[in-house]
């Protein structure tokens, strides 16, 4: 092992945050460095960070301050180093580096560096990074899944959101660097692959001048991997070819995860976002009937700064309407350096509150309603986990994502990280129950 430092890496953010962990790992372990998942025994640990809202950068430093309680010397990366580098070298004496969201895979060098003694301020003011098959990766996911970065950053400049300034504009990896990755994670066994960005259905604007989604899934239709689910749906970017892609593709799974943040045109133009007010029933309707096995997730944000009781209430129809399979629902996190932070008629903490409470009352007995549907069935789930007390196994099924959605808990015997046939025997609002199917 020689006399390199270990380096653990304490992980926090989004999906595509983990992208960049792995990458890291991957780089560390091919340079020699010892990786211990405890920090305890680290010599260094790196803090991959997330500042995406308040709530997140509150665990941020939380994870930061103990770290420097317990004496580490930490390397801060990600979205918050991106955002307040200045201050986080200032306020934590305990931080040797900190590396923007453009420059994690410079993360050799920079402990090479800080080994020598500097203390290391790495980060490029317009991230243009992104890595693509033959950048070193070590996964942290559970073995069956694996998550594919189609794209990096984002060209919109909704009124609420920081990550553009963070993370840069969008670009997309060519569709063989993607598939060619692909094809690597299913030799290793992956059953399913994540693909992921901030728009997935802006994929390929940038440097094809147009948005190739559709040839995407076609190629990526030839990987030998049972399951593809896609995030990120902007719905007007569900265009018919794209639809047509969807459909033929066998092992693209019809997921479809749908931001849209609200229903009402007037919130939708305050927010700026990118089709404002075309969020309308139609479209929601065109997608069901094209696609009618769909499972359908959404967000919404709730307390935009001039939402009225009627816009909510819109918002309330909106959902009973539609009935998704699964509904986020966040209160607005006013962002400093974004335009909404500025606007007039923000909300008491108090109304938001209220409002989220409301919509996940309304949707609670919806997603009920939706997984009972599949109590009778026979349905492919992927296991993930084995309690060794119960020897319970708990999986997914193409109605879940992992994180965001619920789980599949079931009887019987299969290996971790495969997909085996599960009879659903009763439902919640969250979760489905099910037994082994045995072939013999």
């Amino acid at each position: 092992m020689g006399d390199k430092p270990t380096i653990a890496i304490s992980h926090l953010g989004c999906e595509k945050n983990r992208i960049d962990t792995e990458h890291m790992l991957g780089l560390l372990v091919e340079a020699g460095y010892g990786v211990d998942t405890n920090e305890e025994l680290a010599d260094y640990v790196i803090v991959n960070t997330c500042s995406f809202i308040e709530a997140a950068r509150e665990e941020s430093v939380r994870t930061l301050v103990e770290l420097a309680e317990a004496d580490k010397k930490i390397v801060i990366t990600g979205c918050m180093a991106q955002h307040f580098q200045e201050q986080l070298l200032e306020e934590l004496p305990e931080a040797v580096a900190v590396i923007g969201t453009g420059d994690y895979h410079k993360i050799v060098n920079v402990i090479e560096r800080v080994e020598q003694g500097e203390r290391v301020k790495q980060v490029s003011a317009e991230p243009t990074y992104i890595a693509d098959e033959t950048t070193p990766r070590y996964r942290t996911t559970t073995e069956g899944v694996a998550y594919l970065r189609v794209a990096e950053g984002c060209d919109y400049r909704c009124a609420f959101c920081i990550i553009p300034y963070l993370r840069g504009n969008q670009r997309s990896r060519t569709i063989e660097s993607i598939v060619a990755e692909a094809q690597q994670l299913a030799s290793q066994g992956v059953k399913e692959i994540i693909l992921i960005s901030q728009i997935t259905t802006n994929y390929g604007l940038d440097i094809y001048g147009k948005p190739k989604l559709a040839e995407l899934l076609h190629a990526l239709g030839k990987v030998d991997v049972p399951w593809i689910r896609m995030h990120y749906a902007y719905p007007t970017g569900l265009t018919p070819d794209v639809i047509k892609a969807i459909q033929e593709t066998p092992n693209f799974l019809p997921y479809l995860d749908l931001p849209l943040q609200h229903s009402h045109p007037d919130i939708l133009r305050a927010m700026n976002r990118p089709w404002q007010g075309r969020v309308n029933d139609g479209i929601i309707d065109r997608i069901k009937t094209a696609l009618p096995t769909a499972v359908l997730r959404t967000t919404f944000i709730v307390g935009f700064p001039g939402e009225t009781e009627e816009h909510f209430e819109h918002l309330l129809e909106f959902i009973q309407r539609h009935e998704f399979d699964h509904v986020g629902v966040f209160t607005f996190s006013p962002e400093e350096g974004t335009p909404a932070y500025n606007l007039p008629n923000q909300l008491p903490p108090s109304v938001m509150a209220e409002r989220l409470h409301r919509v996940m009352e309304l949707q609670q007995p919806i997603s009920q309603k939706q997984n009972q549907q599949e109590v009778g069935k026979i349905v492919d789930v992927l296991i993930e986990q084995e309690n060794p007390e119960s020897g319970e196994l708990i999986g997914r099924s193409g109605r879940f994502s992992p994180e965001v959605d619920g789980q599949v808990y079931v009887k019987g015997e299969a290996k971790l990280g495969t997909i085996v046939p599960v009879a659903i025997h009763s439902a919640d609002a969250y979760d489905l129950y099910g037994q082994v199917v045995n072939s013999h």
